[in-house]
């Protein structure tokens, strides 16, 4: 099996991903994953939305799973197989917001208890760190926020990659807050 990086919007997949999707027979991957991909799965390939994460393991050795942005961070990495790597959301928001990736600390609230992520990202902004904190729809920022020296940087980066992209900076005094469900936030002294 083969657990492929899409990257996280359009046009950010690597040449290797490319290259493996498209001599592919067997692809799996979210609706969202296999978005980004279509354009290079190749005629004839068998493509199925995943609908139960739970029996991924069992697939055939020629599988290939569509992870969106990279597999490795809070993506399918953990299944058997080669990873190809994506160029992930905090990659880009990074990028974007000139900050080195050797500063970065990850945290993760998708799907886990968002006051764990919280307590968890104060103690990293109060070591000096920046955090990457990768949220899901139910993340509460203002919460974040509150938890935060009022004058700690905080940006709100929604739908990286795409051409609705938007990045707001605010601090904890004023936080910024997201507009839709796909976001990520940067906080510290970047």
């Amino acid at each position: 099996m083969k657990i492929v990086g899409v990257g996280c919007g359009p046009g950010m997949m690597t040449a290797e991903a490319v290259a493996v999707i498209a001599g592919a027979s067997l692809v799996y991957g979210s609706a969202r994953a296999i978005t980004l991909a279509r354009d290079v799965v190749p005629p004839g390939c068998e493509v199925h939305e995943i609908t139960d994460y739970r029996n991924l393991r069992s697939l055939p050795a020629h599988a290939v799973v569509l992870s969106t942005g990279d597999p490795m961070l809070a993506g399918l990495g953990y299944l058997p197989g080669e990873v190809v790597p994506g160029i992930s959301s905090l990659q880009v928001a990074f990028a974007r917001l000139k900050v080195p990736l050797a500063r970065a600390v990850v945290v993760s609230a998708h799907g886990k208890d968002h006051a764990r992520a919280v307590a968890d990202t104060r103690e990293e902004v109060i070591a000096r760190r920046v955090v990457f904190l990768i949220a899901d729809p139910a993340f509460d920022v203002k919460a974040l926020a509150a938890a935060l020296p009022p004058g700690t940087r905080i940006a709100v980066c929604e739908d990286l990659g795409y051409p609705e992209e938007r990045i707001v900076v605010g601090t904890g005094a004023e936080p910024p807050a997201p507009r839709g469900d796909l976001f990520v936030v940067v906080a510290g002294d970047f």
